[in-house]
């Protein structure tokens, strides 16, 4: 069985298709459509040699933010100008990870990477009916029509999430939230987000009690050692009350299986999960969940999918229900 890696948005997603017993290979998009170069960089990430290991420190003690850390590590490692260009890239980034996670795992599914072609990452321009997921959020936030760059199918749903103003575009949506979260809390419970360290709860701290907006304040804590993609993960975890402890239990166990939808191959695919991996929880009816399941660690993280769904729930114009998991059906195609 094909999997794409795509469809799974929660940490650990070669963890728990590793679990599941079905499944042969996954695919994943790079800028390169050929895997062995992303293997090679996997290989070293996976082994870490000491001279790699050295050249990371010396570049964090420069000041160097940890990816950009690794980046120049692996350059100066490899000694070739073509993996420069793979490494600034981040699909090929992503590719590269899952490519290690398999080998932590000594996991037995074969990864194929498929080529991405006409839209860059993160860029702004449509190409031939392309456009990256940065393009399409900028376009739905200019009142443009998206129908030519998405699936028809997407695009029904899409338009009447727009049509009933359910639509996040923007972080900056929970600016207000984000911003009283943060001065609410004590900086030592800052310091207990994942992704704070060095002192960074104090930067946080300062910042968020003289700023009044979500872009002032990522502007007064991002340097070169935090980049602003790793702020606004931190200010991701404060609002949804996510702890370093959080993520580490999640580490510890295998995560459960959240179902939303699917078509007949797709509840035959579950069926089969379920049959060869009956250890695997597989959540059809998260109320029954709750009910039934005796494990402290998978009913927390379940608690804080609900909490997420509720928060999100915030940002819309019209009817901001909370409770949408107990309430809403499986969609059935």
């Amino acid at each position: 069985m094909l999997f794409p890696v795509q469809k799974i948005l929660r940490i650990g997603a070669v963890k728990i298709l590793n679990s599941l017993g079905v499944i042969d290979y996954i695919s994943f998009g790079s800028e390169l459509g050929e895997i062995e170069s992303l293997d090679e960089i996997a290989n070293i990430l996976y082994k870490e040699p000491k001279e790699f290991s050295n050249l990371i420190t010396k570049e964090l003690k420069s000041g160097n933010s940890y990816p950009k850390a690794r980046e120049i590590a692996l350059n100066r490692f490899l000694v070739n100008s073509k993996y420069s260009e793979i490494l600034n890239n981040p699909n090929n980034i992503l590719g590269i990870e899952y490519l290690k996670s398999l080998k932590n795992h000594k996991s037995k599914i074969k990864p194929i990477t498929i080529k991405r072609d006409y839209s860059d990452y993160n860029s702004k321009l449509v190409k031939k009916g392309f456009a990256s997921a940065t393009a399409i959020r900028t376009m739905i936030q200019d009142k443009k029509n998206v129908h030519y760059v998405v699936p028809y199918e997407s695009y029904e749903l899409l338009d009447e999430c727009i049509k009933n103003n359910k639509i996040i575009s923007d972080l900056s949506v929970f600016e207000k939230e984000i911003i009283y979260t943060l001065r609410k809390m004590s900086i030592s419970e800052i310091a207990n987000l994942p992704d704070v360290s060095e002192g960074l709860e104090n930067k946080i701290k300062s910042a968020v009690n003289k700023c009044n907006t979500l872009k002032e304040l990522i502007s007064n804590v991002k340097s070169k050692r935090y980049t602003q993609s790793r702020i606004q993960r931190i200010l991701l975890y404060a609002l949804l009350n996510i702890s370093q402890k959080d993520i580490n239990s999640s580490k510890r166990i295998n995560p459960y299986i959240r179902v939303l939808g699917f078509n007949k191959n797709g509840k035959h695919i579950i069926s089969e999960i379920a049959t060869k991996n009956p250890k695997i929880n597989i959540i059809v009816s998260v109320n029954k969940f709750i009910q039934n399941s005796n494990s402290i660690a998978l009913k927390n993280m379940l608690s804080k999918d609900i909490f997420a769904t509720n928060v999100y729930t915030l940002g819309y114009k019209n009817d901001s229900i909370a409770n949408l998991d107990y309430t809403h059906k499986i969609i059935e195609i």
